[in-house]
């Protein structure tokens, strides 16, 4: 078990390579992922019968962001790689290279806590590093699409204020502010799981999606109550509606901010890391 630390003044990368397999939440099939250390700064990755081609990951490779953030790798598509890079980034991973045998990062127990206990199995080690990893931000930004709202300001660490409302007594109105570090989001967030709706199954499933969706790898809300207790916290949603948030702004790096979000969405966050890519970030 390793002490992740309190803040981000260490850069951490892999000791030795670690291979992790499972199925695919939308495609139902079966991949592996591969992380080792690289010689080259952030988060590379390539397909395993093409390992020339290394891809750094930035957020203008984003192709669509219908219940899961997929990239467009030079023309294939790489679904679901946000709970993967939540926990990269989120425990502070970085010179990393990703290799990809499938066309999905696999869902394990549909939260990033699996990616983290990977990064143990593989061990770390400490990049030398001077100042925080954090990203440091020169402006607000506010940015709405429909009913939800993201506005993110400057600060001196990342501290991410997160809102949920849904139409279900089982989850209700959640609110989580939490001050994000490798520590708390190893214990707090990493954990909590992707979340559905028992009423949504049959639409999602008929319009090809979620076929490797199970009750072992995600919570289903049936109105008041859930499917597949127990939680592994009683604000489970809202703290992985956080994971979401951190696993998406990965591909722009971190920012030092504090960051309001009121029915995040990947849309919005694709939105929020597009604004970031055109500051002086």
């Amino acid at each position: 078990m390793i002490s992740w630390p309190a803040n981000y003044n260490t850069t951490f990368t892999l000791q030795s390579s670690v291979k992790v397999s499972g199925v695919g939440l939308h495609t139902g099939l079966n991949s592996e992922i591969t992380l080792s250390k690289s010689d080259q700064k952030g988060f590379h990755v390539f397909f395993r019968d093409n390992p020339e081609n290394k891809i750094k990951l930035t957020p203008d490779l984003i192709s669509s962001t219908k219940l899961c953030t997929a990239l467009n790798l030079n023309g294939r598509k790489l679904y679901t790689v946000e709970h993967l890079l939540a926990a990269l980034a989120g425990c502070g991973m970085n010179f990393i290279d990703i290799e990809v045998e499938g066309n999905e990062v696999p869902l394990l127990d549909g939260s990033s806590i699996g990616w983290v206990e990977s990064f143990e199995k593989a061990g770390i080690e400490e990049i030398p590093n001077k100042k925080s990893i954090l990203k440091k931000v020169d402006r607000s930004i506010s940015l709405n699409k429909d009913s939800s709202l993201i506005t993110l300001i400057p600060s001196e660490k990342l501290e991410i204020i997160s809102i949920i409302d849904f139409p279900y007594g089982a989850i209700g109105q959640q609110q989580l502010d939490i001050a994000i570090n490798p520590k708390t989001f190893v214990e707090q967030i990493a954990p909590a799981r992707t979340f559905g709706f028992k009423d949504q199954l049959d639409q999602l499933t008929a319009s090809g999606l979620i076929k490797g969706g199970n009750l072992n790898n995600a919570l289903v809300c049936d109105g008041d109550s859930w499917i597949n207790p127990p939680l592994r916290f009683v604000n489970e949603p809202v703290r992985h509606k956080i994971l979401d948030l951190i696993g998406d702004l990965a591909l722009i790096g971190l920012p030092s901010a504090k960051i309001l979000v009121y029915k995040g969405s990947h849309a919005l966050h694709a939105d929020l890391t597009s604004a970031l890519s055109k500051i002086n970030f």
